[in-house]
């Protein structure tokens, strides 16, 4: 019998492959999402819910965290995750750069749920005394929408004050040095800061702001797998009417991974939205509404349409 080249033997192999006599291994399927300290979702990857039931379909699950909105979508605008949460704010500069994603779904409006904040002994009693004063903030992330209507409802532009932009962790040492005299800030870093230094609040979100989260998805992985998109927005809905109803539970459950007080965590909790669903049209009314200030401001670079990456599964 003659022996066989490794070319010829590889020729055949690849024949074999395109007629279906052999078929190949396909790589396990992998969702990745994108989780920031706290959250639905955060509590949705503690209790291991999502991995028991994508196990027997053969789908694993991987989660990254990140420190804020911002760094999530450029994420997912690169490819490294395929679906996550942030707040109002985020989605809108992402899709002005041009960012492929999608908005997947909507958690109701929580508008206690940031503020923005100064020392307890600080003489800043008004947003409008803010005027000239450096306020620490995560640039593009859900507070700087407050921040904006905020200042305009003070009669104050972000041009009267001097913006510092810090991720939390960074914001909260400048705002204890007294690097910054004000922050705007979101639970549970909020309840937190509030509840270590005395924060006060000059306002939160009530009146100005609904703070919704927002789950967003890559465009092209919600074309590939609008079932399994499916399936993580009842798993979803599922985690948010158990923390609703357990959040006791929910405080010690993310106090180690957060670092924070289970007690202080439980403030946060309810302050938090319960309930997600598709974006109704009111939600899509505030978001493009948040899309035309920023770009009255000059915050984004062109209009959005907001709707125009709204997603909804094919019937």
């Amino acid at each position: 019998m003659p022996i066989l080249s490794n070319a010829v033997k590889a020729l055949l192999v690849a024949a074999l492959l395109m007629s279906g006599m052999v078929s190949a291994v396909a790589e396990p399927l992998k969702l990745r999402i994108g989780v920031q300290k706290y959250g639905t979702l955060v509590i949705l990857a503690e209790r291991h819910t999502l991995e028991q039931k994508l196990a027997p379909q053969g789908i694993e699950v991987e989660w990254k965290e990140f420190p804020a909105g911002p760094q999530l979508l450029e994420a997912l605008t690169v490819g490294s995750i395929d679906f996550g949460t942030t707040g109002e704010a985020p989605p809108i500069f992402a899709q002005a750069a041009g960012s492929p994603l999608v908005y997947a779904g909507v958690e109701p409006a929580a508008p206690t749920g940031e503020a923005i904040l100064v020392p307890k002994d600080s003489a800043i009693r008004s947003v409008s005394e803010l005027k000239g004063k450096r306020v620490a903030l995560n640039k593009g992330s859900n507070v700087h929408y407050l921040l904006v209507r905020a200042l305009a409802a003070a009669g104050l532009t972000p041009k009267d004050i001097q913006p510092v932009y810090l991720t939390p962790a960074d914001a909260r040492a400048a705002f204890e040095s007294g690097g910054v005299e004000a922050w705007a800030i979101w639970d549970p870093f909020l309840a937190a800061a509030q509840d270590a230094t005395g924060a006060r609040s000059l306002t939160d979100g009530t009146g100005l702001v609904a703070n919704r989260q927002f789950y967003l998805a890559s465009k092209s992985f919600a074309a590939a797998h609008p079932e399994l998109i499916g399936t993580l927005l009842e798993a979803i809905g599922a985690t948010d009417a158990w923390a609703e109803e357990h959040q006791g539970e929910v405080a010690a459950l993310l106090s180690p991974r957060t670092g924070i007080a289970a007690p202080v965590l439980a403030i946060s909790l309810k302050r938090l939205g319960y309930g997600v669903k598709p974006l109704d049209e009111d939600a899509i009314a505030g978001q493009q509404r948040i899309a035309d200030t920023f770009l009255g401001l000059g915050l984004i670079p062109r209009p959005v349409t907001v709707r125009d990456i709204v997603w909804a599964p094919k019937s």
